[in-house]
């Protein structure tokens, strides 16, 4: 996988944030998680869908906060789309826009992207196939996750402080940061994001939903592409099966 090119912080605002990380660990953690993270926050995480026969994309709010837009204010397309990815990533997302449209596999993608403001932000394109009543494929439909480093080094000392035990000491999820580091080729920081995200999703709990990844996990196998699209539909799917 291209570390640079093949795949935006884990929330849907202020208080989700917030709602994501109490729900994880407990309402005693509320006050430490405000402070590390704050209120009001860019949108982080939304969903997208695009559909093959007219290649139409639909974004929801939030993936148009992640690009710097007013929700509703623009019409996605694949140009948009495309004019916002970093120049050093747009040809591999390109490709991989032309590969779904040619073999309707799901769009997924780790790159950078190019806000209004001219900001680069991170992201992690999660997508599955989308299929009609009768199981055929007719697009592809997931999450736009904004990964950007974005915590200060005190924020962070801070969240180590608080969640001491969500770094170190589960094994649960430190294999299944491990497991996302290696499949989308992010940092610990960003694959604890994705987790929590999934968490806050899903209704699941932090620890059980990493247990059941990790469980899960071992039975992929496959050339790396195939790898990262059956694990994509993995994360989006393991709470199913808890």
């Amino acid at each position: 996988m291209d570390q640079s090119a093949d795949v935006p912080d884990v929330a849907h605002g202020g208080e989700t944030s917030n709602a994501l990380l109490v729900g994880a660990i407990g309402t005693e953690t509320a006050r430490p998680v405000e402070e590390v993270l704050g209120a009001g926050q860019v949108q982080s995480a939304g969903t997208f869908r695009f559909w093959l026969a007219d290649q139409r994309w639909e974004w929801s709010d939030e993936v148009a906060l992640i690009h710097g837009y007013q929700p509703g204010a623009v019409q996605p397309s694949t140009e948009l789309l495309l004019s916002h990815k970093h120049p050093e990533d747009r040809e591999q997302v390109a490709n991989t826009i032309a590969r779904t449209v040619e073999t309707g596999e799901p769009f997924c993608s780790r790159h950078r992207i190019i806000d209004t403001k001219g900001c680069v932000r991170h992201v992690l394109v999660v997508g599955d196939d989308m299929t009609d009543d009768n199981g055929t494929v007719i697009g592809t439909s997931g999450y736009y996750v904004d990964i950007t480093n974005a915590l200060e080094e005190d924020r962070r000392q801070t969240l180590d402080g608080a969640l001491p035990e969500l770094y170190s000491t589960r094994a649960e999820i430190e294999q299944a940061k491990g497991a996302l580091m290696l499949i989308y080729g992010i940092t610990a920081e960003q694959a604890f994001r994705v987790l929590i995200w999934r968490s806050q999703e899903t209704g699941a709990k932090l620890r059980a939903l990493a247990a059941q990844l990790v469980s899960e996990v071992t039975t992929l196998d496959g050339p790396m592409v195939e790898l990262r699209t059956r694990f994509d539909h993995l994360l989006l799917t393991v709470h199913e099966r808890m």
